[in-house]
């Protein structure tokens, strides 16, 4: 038996035994199980119909070789069996686990000043619409705006099946080359914004021992510096152990931000201890198609001349303004999810 035709062999026997227990009143019946299995059901449905299309292509191709007046088509036939081959094997990749999560992203300004807080403005505004494109639920959860607009830092929720894998390739170091609206001599500048993504964990998934936090509240302020609440709402958590801080000051009570802050710890302990584990294989990946880690510049934003280049894919568009005012970015996260889908199965047969 080939390779292929044990890979198929095992999806689909895989698949029968999915669909068998999702009919199992056990399972049915548990709700955190049917849960499981469902989305396990879904995983491989695309895999499945692929390895159907295959055999369908493979008995084509038999036929045709079998038949002198259908001979012709015989080299088109194999092109498809070829094709559906590779794309199956592609499909079969296994995903991260953490795909199917919801995730918080920290945008923060980085080098340029007010400049740097406009750009950071407009990243969270390119994904906030690129989240709406794809059908996603947005929460700001904090944020920290410049006295000439845009943020020093924002901090938003993105709730939908499959975020992460969908925005996690947008954490690093997005770049900007434009002409400020300040700058008299027409000169371009450089500014940058930085990106986090983390997966956002379940209370189940990261336990916060309430002795390693230090809470202090204080009262709010706006931009500037000036009042904006007469009551302690404001909350500063503290996870002593690592150091991690969180403020949270945009809700008017006490408890509100509380939550809000756990909430965002409870993300960033998370990444934190991933990050940690993962280290060895980020230090392997780093030359492939990148950590996400901040330090690290993702994409470079060249208003004069309308252009947008991703460095880890080395793909470039003309078609800047539209995709940053639109949140059009299918046509990279697809081609990254592509690449990273071959390089890991060309590990898999090394």
């Amino acid at each position: 038996m080939s390779r292929i035709d044990q890979l198929i062999s095992e999806l689909e026997r895989s698949y029968r035994e999915t669909q068998e227990r999702m009919s199992d009143p056990s399972v049915y019946n548990d709700h955190r199980e049917a849960a499981d299995v469902g989305r396990r059901l879904k995983e491989l449905e695309g895999p499945y119909k692929l390895s159907q299309e295959w055999r369908q292509a493979v008995d084509d191709l038999a036929a045709a070789k079998g038949d002198p007046e259908l001979s012709t088509m015989s080299a088109d036939l194999q092109l498809e069996v070829d094709r559906l081959e590779e794309a199956l094997k592609l499909s079969l990749v296994k995903a991260d686990p953490l795909d199917s999560k919801d995730v918080i992203i920290e945008v923060r300004q980085g080098v340029g000043g007010d400049e740097a807080a406009l750009w950071a403005g407009n990243i969270f505004h390119m994904l906030t619409k690129y989240a709406e494109r794809r059908g996603f639920k947005v929460e700001v959860l904090s944020s920290s705006p410049s006295e000439g607009g845009g943020f020093k830092e924002v901090t938003f929720g993105i709730k939908g099946e499959g975020a992460f894998s969908v925005f996690k390739y947008e954490g690093g170091t997005h770049r900007v080359q434009r002409v400020p609206e300040t700058e008299s001599q027409g000169r371009i500048h450089t500014s940058t914004a930085t990106v986090a993504v983390m997966p956002e964990a379940e209370e189940v998934e990261v336990v916060i021992d309430e002795k390693e936090l230090r809470i202090d509240v204080y009262r709010a302020t706006g931009p500037g510096g000036q009042g904006v609440n007469t009551t302690d709402s404001a909350v500063r958590i503290t996870h002593i152990p690592t150091g991690v801080v969180v403020a949270m000051q945009d809700e008017r009570s006490q408890m509100q931000n509380r939550d809000k802050a756990m909430r965002i710890l409870r993300a960033r302990l998370y990444e934190y201890e991933r990050q940690r584990q993962q280290s060895a294989l980020a230090a392997h990946r780093k030359a492939q198609i990148g950590t996400g880690e901040r330090a690290e510049k993702i994409r470079t934003y060249n208003f004069p001349e309308n252009r947008l280049t991703d460095h880890r894919i080395k793909l470039t568009v003309h078609r800047l303004e539209q995709i940053l005012a639109n949140g059009e970015l299918e046509e990279f996260t697809d081609t990254i999810v592509s690449e990273e889908r071959r390089r890991a199965l060309e590990e898999d047969v090394a």
